[in-house]
């Protein structure tokens, strides 16, 4: 992912508001969402170039993204992927601050991430760029190819329309949620950071989302969790210069609040 926007607890109908766009080269094979064939309780979408994901989520109510951490032209051959940091703590079951330090013992291994992973009570934050295991507080959060919160114009801006959407719900939530992934406008040079990609490109990267030839968004991602535990999943796919390709949507109940409503229908 190249941009991940939440509101966690801070909407009155959803814990979890998630809208991100998953930014790749078009070459890159990837599959859509789905629930896995090697692990059935795992959904998300697969990276079927090293076999990780960049958004998942259990129906235990597990979830994780990753985003790459921009410092200069991309490194290479990194000994491991990172959407595999993602789709491991997924296969887990371990405490999801546990996972987070173990990862970080291990960064080095990676390229640069910004890795957000949790359940529906508690979720953190760790990157291997100098940030240390953080818990999200309630509000509105945003991540783009830095640390969380960063303030580059497309997660300022994404998180204050985010905050506002938080005010409505349903259809209209939704609708307002891929408004802010699909927009292309470029940020003033004046607020553009300075990653190490030169001008030119730090425009290209700036919107929410980029429609490139050989790279941009191939994919933007909607996830809202009720406080019923019904997931609503809407991913919406891109080829090059924004093409849409098609839409994924799945709605699924987690399965603790499954397992407790029919405890209370047996009582």
């Amino acid at each position: 992912m190249c941009l991940i926007l939440l509101a966690w607890h801070a909407h009155p109908e959803y814990p979890l508001v998630f809208a991100a766009n998953r930014d790749e080269a078009y070459r890159r094979p990837s599959v859509a969402a789905d629930f896995w064939g090697d692990e059935p309780n795992v959904f998300g979408g697969r990276d079927l170039e090293k076999g990780g994901t960049w958004l998942g989520l259990t129906i235990a109510g597990r979830i994780a993204a990753v985003t790459n951490y921009r410092d200069g032209p991309a490194a290479k051959n990194a000994p491991r992927s990172r959407g595999e940091l993602t789709a491991n703590f997924l296969r887990r079951t371990d405490d999801p601050l546990l996972y987070m330090e173990r990862v970080m013992a291990s960064a080095p291994d990676y390229g640069g991430f910004g890795l957000i992973a949790g359940d529906l009570g508690r979720l953190f934050f760790c990157s291997n760029r100098g940030a240390d295991v953080q818990e999200l507080a309630p509000g509105v959060h945003g991540l783009s190819n830095h640390l969380l919160n960063t303030a580059w114009p497309k997660v300022k801006q994404g998180k204050q329309r985010l905050a506002a959407l938080c005010e409505t719900g349903g259809a209209e939530l939704i609708k307002g949620l891929f408004d802010v992934l699909g927009d292309r406008a470029t940020a003033p040079d004046a607020e553009l950071p300075d990653t190490g990609v030169g001008l030119q490109r730090e425009r290209e990267l700036s919107p929410a989302f980029v429609a490139g030839e050989q790279y941009g968004t191939r994919a933007s991602t909607v996830l809202l969790v009720d406080r019923g535990g019904e997931v609503t999943f809407i991913e919406r796919a891109f080829g090059e210069h924004g093409v849409p390709l098609g839409t994924t949507a799945r709605r699924f109940l987690l399965a603790p609040r499954v397992e407790a409503r029919e405890a209370r229908r047996t009582v």
